[in-house]
C-alpha cells in the first residue's frame, strides 16, 4: 500500500493516475481528513493504517491565478510549501518509510556560465541570495534545506508542467490565454513522464537524493508558441513583452526564475525523460486528437 499526499492537485492528480495505470493500491487523504501541518494527527493516521510501502507528497501551492498571488497569501504558501514536508520528514523519518517530495527548479534562474544546466550539486543562489526572487521560490528552496540529505528522501524538482489537457496549471493553456508573452528559455517537464518517473524511482529504488525531473534540453517560450501554431491549437498570433522590465512594469507581478536543469542524473538510474521538444511535439498531437 502506497500513501499519496495532495492527489486533488494537478500534479497529485497525475501522479494517482499512473498509481492507477500501474494497478498500484494507494491511500489518498485530502486535507479535510488530515492535517499535515500537525505532527500528532499524522502519527495518529499511520497508525491507523499501517505502515505503507512508500509515501509520495504533491502538496503545494502555487498562487491564484498564478504564482504572483503567492505574494499574497504567505502563511498559505509557507504552510504548504514549507511547513508540510518538514512535518512529513520528521514523522515518516521516525517511522522509516521511504518518501518522495515534488520540488521545483524556480529555486534557479539563467543557467551555468559555460550554458549548460544546472546540476543537482550547484548551489541554487538565485532562492538564497537574489533580491529578486519570490516568496514562492523562498519557500520550496526553505523546505528542500529542511529535508535534502535526510535518509530515505528523493526530491523531484519539477518545473513548468505541461500535458494535453486544459487546465489552468497546464504551461500551454496558461501561454494560450495569455494576452502578451515573456521571451525566456527554460527547462520544462511533461506531467504524465514526471509522473511515471516519480513511481518508477520509488518503486525501483533508485539512490536517496535530489533528482532534477524535467525533459533533457531547453526550449523558448516561442518555441512552444509556434509549435502551438503549427499544430492548429492556437491559431491567433502571440504577442511579445520587450522585456523582462516591461513585464514586471505591470502591477502585482513579481519576477519569474526561468533556468536550465540538467536533468542527467536521473537518466544514470534508468528513469530518465524523452528531450523536450519530442516530447512536446507527442503532446501536441494528442491535444490534437482529445
Amino acid at each position: 500500500m502506497i500513501v499519496l499526499f495532495g492527489a486533488s492537485g494537478y500534479v497529485g492528480s497525475a501522479i494517482a493516475d499512473r498509481l492507477r495505470g500501474d494497478g498500484l493500491d494507494f491511500l489518498a487523504p485530502s486535507h479535510r481528513e488530515l492535517d499535515l501541518t500537525s505532527r500528532e494527527a499524522l502519527t495518529d493516521w499511520l497508525v491507523r493504517i499501517g505502515k505503507p510501502e512508500f509515501a509520495i507528497n504533491a502538496v503545494g501551492f502555487t498562487g491564484r491565478p498564478n504564482i504572483d498571488g503567492t505574494e499574497v497569501e504567505k502563511w498559505h504558501t509557507l504552510r504548504a510549501n514549507t511547513v508540510v514536508p518538514g512535518v512529513l520528514a520528521e514523522v515518516l523519518g521516525s517511522e522509516g518509510i521511504r518518501w518522495g517530495h515534488v520540488s521545483s527548479g524556480c529555486i534557479y534562474n539563467g543557467c551555468r556560465p559555460d550554458g549548460s544546466g544546472f546540476t543537482e550539486e550547484d548551489e541554487p543562489e538565485f532562492a538564497i541570495s537574489d533580491p529578486r526572487a519570490g516568496w514562492y521560490a523562498r519557500t520550496k528552496w526553505m523546505a528542500e534545506k529542511l529535508i535534502s540529505g535526510l535518509p530515505g528522501v528523493l526530491i523531484w524538482r519539477l518545473r513548468i508542467p505541461f500535458d494535453a489537457c486544459d487546465n489552468e496549471r497546464n504551461y500551454l493553456t496558461k501561454l494560450m490565454r495569455y494576452d502578451r508573452l515573456l521571451e525566456v528559455r527554460n527547462s520544462i517537464s511533461q506531467l504524465r513522464e514526471f509522473a511515471s518517473v516519480a513511481v518508477r524511482s520509488l518503486r525501483t529504488g533508485i539512490p536517496d537524493g535530489t533528482y532534477n525531473a524535467t525533459n533533457p534540453g531547453s526550449i523558448l517560450t516561442s518555441e512552444v508558441a509556434a509549435a502551438l501554431e503549427k499544430r492548429g491549437i492556437c491559431r491567433r498570433r502571440f504577442d511579445y513583452f520587450r522585456g523582462e522590465q516591461e513585464f514586471l512594469s505591470y502591477p502585482g507581478r513579481v519576477f519569474r526564475a526561468s533556468c536550465v536543469l540538467d536533468s542527467s542524473k536521473l537518466e544514470r538510474c534508468g528513469v530518465g525523460m524523452p528531450d523536450v521538444h519530442d516530447s512536446l511535439d507527442r503532446t501536441l498531437r494528442e491535444s490534437n486528437r482529445a
